[in-house]
């Protein structure tokens, strides 16, 4: 379970099985990586992308989310060196970026402030960094909500795992890599993305407890294929809406005097909506109604009831509409 770590020369691999496409990847991140560096990699590095069954806006309220890895991932193509600096070129944005372990600074928003913003969190934890030099490629679309800057963070933190020989803690490593996108990077989120992408299983989803951070794999039925539509939205048009949102949610558990809107029951969320704004209420029946439905999802995944997962699955859309104003 979790990410994909191969050691060039076949001494090592905990890949189970590898796709035709995956295959191709793997090839052409190491022939750039040998036409670059004039030498083989130590290792290769791969994290999915992901999609999320059900579970909509509940991750940063405390809430159950049940994401699924995707087949499309993030790349890194790495070797030590014997100073601490970083040097990586993206075949995605055909650009390099370098910078020393001894001296981070945030730049402009681009690609290489998540690296950077890994290293700077993994620093501020206390790990003692080495530095390398690398190739990072992947086939997930950018900015189309199948959430590549996680998958990027969480290769980043298994690539200086393995270079600076500190242990793989898949859940800790996820909260590294949220910390760095919201303190780093500057971008608000919740758990969901970087635990997928660390702890996913072939043939699984994962129910995922955002406050305790327990996990569950949960199997999909045989015969059952997730296929994924994309709208040709991408998340930098809805931003804005997404941190409105959580401001929402936050001014709502304010009105409740609970904890987290993931505290509520149906019933006690009937008790105060007189009292409160109408919007905010709406926020928060979202939030209350998806963590049930999250959780009869995984029953009907348990049970081979695909009909009822399907109405689970539109009445979250149309809670997202209607009572999230999201979508």
């Amino acid at each position: 379970m979790g990410l994909d770590l191969l050691k060039h020369g076949g001494r090592r691999s905990t890949v189970a099985r590898e796709e035709s496409s995956d295959m191709i990847l793997r090839d052409q991140i190491l022939q750039e990586f040998i036409e670059r560096y004039s030498g083989s990699p130590a290792f290769i590095v791969r994290a999915p992308g992901r999609v999320n069954l059900i579970g909509e806006h509940t991750d940063y309220n405390d809430g159950f989310v049940l994401p699924i890895a995707i087949d499309r991932s993030v790349w890194i193509a790495a070797r030590p060196r014997e100073d601490r600096k970083i040097s990586c070129y993206s075949t995605v944005y055909g650009e390099w970026l370098s910078f020393s372990l001894d001296e981070l600074h945030r730049e402009e928003h681009t690609w290489g402030e998540y690296l950077k913003g890994i290293a700077w969190v993994l620093q501020n934890e206390g790990f003692d960094l080495s530095g390398w030099e690398g190739i990072v490629t992947g086939d997930i679309p950018i900015g189309a909500g199948l959430s590549s800057s996680a998958a990027f963070e969480m290769a980043a933190l298994r690539t200086f795992s393995e270079i600076s020989g500190f242990a793989w803690d898949a859940k800790r490593m996820a909260k590294l890599g949220r910390g760095s996108e919201m303190m780093w990077v500057g971008v608000e989120s919740g758990i969901m993305d970087q635990m997928i992408s660390a702890l996913k299983r072939e043939g699984h989803a994962l129910l995922i407890d955002c406050r305790s951070l327990e996990t569950e794999a949960i199997s999909i039925p045989d015969g059952v294929a997730m296929v994924v539509l994309d709208t040709g939205t991408r998340r930098d048009l809805v931003l804005s809406a997404y941190n409105l949102r959580q401001a929402d949610g936050r001014e709502a558990v304010g009105f409740s005097g609970v904890g987290s809107l993931s505290d509520l029951s149906m019933d006690a969320l009937e008790e105060f909506a007189s009292e409160v704004d109408p919007i905010l209420y709406q926020r928060a029946r979202h939030v209350v109604s998806e963590n049930m439905r999250t959780l009869q999802a995984v029953e009907a995944l348990r049970l081979g009831e695909l009909g009822l997962l399907g109405e689970l699955m539109n009445a979250s859309h149309k809670s997202l509409r209607d009572d999230y104003g999201v979508s």
